[in-house]
């Protein structure tokens, strides 16, 4: 088989095969990648949602202000533009800064930027999801437990979050799958994820309907897969709750 040269001869099973001269393994060691950057940005995302969340709601009037200017920015602006201008545009002015102040550069990893961007993104859409759900609990259920003289602390730990799981589950599961795609966009800045892995391939075998078809393939296993767990979750969540039937 040669690379790079002329047609390939090899069937789409050889061009998989995780033996050389397949890329099985080394689509595997890309995916590897994608679902850190999906994991560590929506665990990441989840702890700013639940500041903003907190914080639109109980805090001062400036501390809205600043997470309304976030999440009503953050959620206009593509997540690609905004890989694309902290990884090279923020990196850019940051370095010309530090050569001017008689610093070394600074190199930013594509897998911290990747996460960084996609955490900040994933932060917004959890906050606006994690107050809703809030929201959605009884207020008097609160209420209740601060006239029995329960710190607020406890209402919030005890009585508001349990319930609030609830409603936030259909979010998250949204949150999740999004945010599972979008890790696919760090590609664009040289990170070895699946997509990229892909794309070598492709260009070194020209037979890129070949490996862009598996790279479909597996998202799609990964958001069937997701979304019966999270399926499973709300169910175990919702015990006992009868739903509306309109």
């Amino acid at each position: 088989m040669i690379y790079g040269l002329g047609a390939i001869s090899a069937s789409t099973l050889d061009l998989l095969a995780f033996s050389p001269p397949g890329w099985g393994a080394t689509l595997l060691a890309g995916l590897a990648n994608s679902l850190i950057i999906a994991l560590g940005a929506y665990s990441l995302g989840l702890v700013i949602g639940l500041c903003g969340a907190f914080g639109k709601l109980y805090g001062g009037e400036v501390i809205k202000d600043v997470l309304g200017i976030y999440t009503t920015i953050v959620r206009a602006v593509p997540e690609l533009v905004l890989i694309l201008f902290l990884f090279y545009a923020f990196t850019g002015m940051l370095n010309g800064l530090l050569l001017d102040w008689g610093y070394d550069r600074v190199v930013i990893s594509p897998l911290l930027t990747g996460i960084a961007v996609l955490a900040v993104v994933q932060g917004a859409y959890s906050t606006e999801v994690l107050r809703g759900a809030i929201l959605a609990v009884p207020k008097g259920q609160a209420e209740a437990a601060l006239a029995y003289a329960l710190p607020r602390r406890l209402v919030l730990w005890r009585i508001v979050l349990p319930q609030m799981i609830r409603h936030a589950i259909p979010g998250f599961s949204n949150n999740w799958l999004i945010m599972l795609k979008a890790s696919a966009l760090v590609s664009i800045i040289g990170l070895d994820d699946m997509v990229h892995r892909a794309g070598l391939a492709a260009a070194s075998t020209r037979s890129p309907f070949t490996f862009y078809v598996a790279v479909a393939l597996i998202y799609l296993a990964l958001t069937t897969v997701s979304i019966f767990l999270l399926s499973r979750l709300e169910a175990r969540y919702s015990l006992g709750v009868k739903k509306a039937q309109f």
